[in-house]
């Protein structure tokens, strides 16, 4: 395979301690990359230059580890917290994800990188989509939280830098081994047989596994696109479809209970749980043709991606 990058990049990635960056730092190695992957804590890494870095922010120096560096994958970020109760949720997103993020590339830049990746999320376009209108990377930002208008404003801020190849990537909710939040809190349900009143649900909504998405970044990286890109698992599922397939790969029966949807809508309005109601009942959909028009396709399927999850994190 001849790529636009060429073999043997030597490619920065932040944030390779976490959930996506780990299963990226494979993925590149896989295909013959260097990677250099700063850590706060720095641990043995087959493979891997892992030197000391601090802090993602403002004023965080990148120059030492850049030094040579073909390609930078950004993948650290202030994750979104729900329920912040930070007295400035946007502030500290702001601090580290848009200006922490702005710095590096600025630094990237000086040291003669060609290309920059930065992992942002769909949460730029918004929260929900209709059922049968999915978001589309031209469509305008709609960032309805503090953690996707910090993402929408350091995507804006590396769009208006030169220098570089720049390619953005908005992904969907990630699943995979190790995942959190609300995908983990609904195996745990599963598992212990609680009564799920989501059997009428309708909705869709799009999804990206832990794997495929390396491999989409890995991808980008190695065909170095300049563009705004978004990425899904090759199908959609709604809510109830989603528990059902968890549940196969648990070898349970859930406990679905036909409850309508608006019942839940309005008990969620009441007790306060709005935003927590429509990541649940509401759909969220993307539209992935760009990238895979320039030849990629996920190499797991959506239950193929979800099984794994649920057995290695067994």
């Amino acid at each position: 395979m001849v790529v636009a990058g060429g073999w043997g990049m030597k490619i920065l990635v932040t944030g390779a301690s976490g959930f996506v960056g780990a299963r990226l730092v494979a993925e590149l190695l896989r295909r013959g990359h260097q990677v250099v992957a700063p850590m706060r804590s720095p641990r043995p890494w087959a493979g891997v230059d892992t030197p000391a870095i601090g802090d993602l922010g403002p004023d965080t120096d990148w120059s030492v580890v850049l030094s040579g560096c073909d390609a930078v994958v950004h993948s650290a970020a202030r994750a979104h917290v729900l329920d912040d109760k930070s007295a400035d949720p946007l502030a500290l997103f702001r601090r580290v994800n848009r200006d922490g993020t702005l710095h590096l590339a600025q630094q990237a830049r000086q040291a003669g990188v060609r290309h920059f990746l930065f992992i942002s999320t769909i949460k730029v376009n918004g929260e929900s989509t209709p059922p049968d209108r999915p978001f589309r990377a031209e469509d305008a930002v709609n960032p309805q939280d503090a953690y996707g208008m910090a993402k929408a404003e350091a995507e804006a801020g590396l769009r208006a830098l030169d220098g570089m190849v720049l390619t953005i990537l908005r992904p969907p909710l990630v699943h995979g081994p190790g995942a959190k939040g609300n995908l983990a809190v609904l195996i745990k349900a599963i598992a212990k047989g609680i009564p799920l009143p989501l059997a009428l649900m309708r909705n869709r909504r799009s999804m990206v596994g832990v794997d495929n998405l390396a491999d989409a970044v890995a991808f980008l990286v190695d065909h170095r696109p300049a563009g705004t890109f978004l990425v899904r698992d090759d199908g959609d599922l709604s809510t109830a479809q989603l528990i059902r397939t968890l549940a196969a790969a648990m070898g349970r029966s859930p406990l679905l209970l036909p409850v309508p949807p608006i019942l839940l809508t309005l008990a969620a309005r009441v007790l306060g749980r709005r935003a927590l109601a429509e990541r649940v009942l509401g759909s969220l959909l993307v539209d992935d043709t760009p990238l895979r028009a320039l030849g990629w396709t996920p190499p797991l399927s959506l239950p193929a991606g979800l099984a794994r999850m649920i057995r290695d994190d067994r």
